[in-house]
């Protein structure tokens, strides 16, 4: 297999000969590695003198004490809250803007969404465990923002990663390289590495069959390997350019008495973070180990699709839950959870994705090459235009308005400039 590629990153040019097999470090093939799962020590609730348990990140500790005693006896109850504050013994703590609840543990995404059973969440004594699975091919700007987003709270990161693309060519192993080189070492005591050494049958004829078993393979294999899971961990699937909020997957780490399966509400972008799409993307993203086994058949293709109330397992598992399953999404269409930024890269990296597509998604725009040239892929983005030749309407965004982009990537904005302002704005037509 003779292959030469040439990726651009951010900031650097990395070439890769993928005929060259990359040495194995001293302690045996990472792709080989089991993962044990732990319960995480950290300290995420107080008790307060008064005897209120308080979640430590979304309670303002600098309260006085007549300020608490106030909050206690006198504050005034939203009716969102009413139900769980029904008890007046109840010690309320005072909230930081964005927290809400007697704990101060439910992020604003969670307080507005759909949950039904929002006012009846309670504090776990041991947080679960939260897994989250994604497959990558080349958007490591985009991962480090997850990494760095979600490091401290998800337990294992699931990474999928093939030596072919999704239309079958070959492809070198990017992300192991990167592993091995010491880009990811801040996190790379929570990466289990999956590979993907094959391309399914039939994934040449019809691209939805490799798109789909991407997931399989990744679930399938991730899970096999992780030692120690729990029932009521969480198991969160994402694609490379969906980024959870943290808020969100703390709660599902830190509170019992929500239901499942669970969506997350993303801003929607395109090429950056500064065409914002209108709207939100809700995808099903979530679900306990418990449900992803017995329902879902251990597979984290179903779970991101709508028809888990179809499946044969799902009443069964609903009467051992002892009640009724509801999906809902963390966030909602105003607050958004998370982030989509797709084909969120620079010209080169579009290109290489365009040519990487799946055989399945028509018109495959990767076919035509007119539409690979870099001058054509950079009045794209000038523009905020598909592949098409529509230009879409976007409304305002701003990098200094709430949610507009991962806090990583606004705090290395220089780094990350390409993603967070136009680079071709001031170009002529």
């Amino acid at each position: 297999m003779k292959l030469f590629i040439m990726i651009f990153f951010s900031s650097k040019q990395v070439s890769v000969d993928s005929n060259v097999i990359l040495p194995d470090p001293p302690d045996g093939k990472i792709h080989e590695r089991t993962f044990v799962l732990r319960d995480d020590p950290t300290a995420f609730f107080i008790h307060t003198k008064s005897g209120a348990v308080c979640f430590r990140e979304g309670t303002d500790m600098t309260a006085s004490a007549s300020h608490r005693r106030l909050l206690q006896h006198r504050r005034k109850i939203s009716p969102k809250d009413e139900a769980i504050n029904a008890d007046k013994k109840v010690l309320q703590c005072p909230c930081r803007e964005g927290w809400h609840g007697p704990h101060c543990g439910i992020p604003t995404i969670v307080y507005h969404s759909n949950l039904p059973s929002k006012s009846k969440a309670t504090p776990r004594k041991v947080p679960r465990r939260v897994i989250n699975a994604i497959n990558i091919n080349h958007e490591f700007d985009l991962l480090h923002a997850r990494f760095h987003e979600l490091g401290d709270i998800v337990d294992v990161f699931l990474v999928c990663e093939s030596n072919f693309t999704a239309y079958g060519d070959s492809r070198p192993l990017l992300f192991r390289q990167l592993i091995l080189n010491g880009t990811f070492d801040y996190i790379k005591h929570k990466i289990l590495y999956v590979f993907l050494d094959h391309f399914p049958d039939g994934g040449h004829a019809d691209g939805w069959i490799a798109d789909d078993y991407l997931r399989t393979y990744l679930t399938k294999n991730g899970m096999s390997r992780l030692e120690g899971f729990k029932a009521d961990d969480v198991f969160v699937i994402n694609d490379a350019d969906e980024i959870p909020a943290r808020g969100g997957i703390l709660f599902l780490k830190l509170y019992d008495g929500w239901s499942e399966p669970v969506g997350i509400h993303m801003r929607k972008s395109l090429y950056g973070f500064y065409w914002r799409q209108f709207g939100t993307l809700d995808v099903l993203s979530a679900c306990t180990a418990a449900m992803l086994f017995k329902v879902y058949r251990g597979d984290g293709i179903y779970l991101r699709r709508r028809s888990y109330y179809s499946m044969s397992g799902f009443r069964e598992y609903e009467n051992s839950t002892g009640r009724i399953l509801v999906p809902w999404a963390i966030g909602s269409p105003i607050h958004y959870a998370g982030w989509h930024c797709s084909w969120c890269f620079k010209p080169e990296g579009i290109y290489y994705k365009l040519i990487s597509a799946q055989n399945g998604d028509f018109p495959r725009w990767g076919d035509y090459s007119e539409k690979r040239k870099i001058s054509y892929i950079k009045a794209l983005i000038r523009t905020g235009g598909w592949f098409d030749g529509s230009a879409p309407d976007y409304p305002p965004s701003d990098p200094k308005e709430h949610m507009y982009a991962p806090k990583y990537l606004l705090d290395n904005y220089e780094k990350y400039r390409y993603l967070l302002e136009n680079p071709y704005a001031t170009e002529k037509h």
